[in-house]
């Protein structure tokens, strides 16, 4: 195989990697916008609301205030707005709470 052909079989797979990332989401009665990395879930409330992004699924459980409970993967982690928390390998910020949504960051933790 000749050298020119081996590098562009490497390189194939890390181009494609960015497209897995943003097709590897789904939810119910939520909405996702995710990166490589990161997503931005937007739960509505009332309802069960639920999504699986980079592999986890993070389920909406319970708001009390500004104190954010959610079920991701098999931990219950419970976040106040504004500030984050880890579970199961990925950092949760919860960046908004209305009284129709709440807007959560999940991303990896490469730590």
């Amino acid at each position: 195989m000749s050298l020119s052909l081996r590098r562009k079989l490497t390189v194939l797979p890390l181009a494609l990697l960015p497209l897995a990332g943003l097709t590897a989401c789904s939810s119910e009665n939520a909405t996702t916008e995710c990166s490589v990395n990161a997503c931005t879930v937007t739960f509505e409330r009332g309802v069960n609301a639920s999504a699986t992004i980079l592999g986890v699924k993070a389920e909406l459980v319970d708001v009390q205030g500004q104190n954010v409970t959610m079920k991701i993967g098999g931990q219950t982690v419970t976040v106040p707005v504004g500030q984050g928390e880890q579970a199961e390998g990925m950092d949760i910020s919860v960046q908004s709470v209305t009284k129709d949504q709440v807007v959560v960051k999940i991303s990896n933790n490469p730590g």
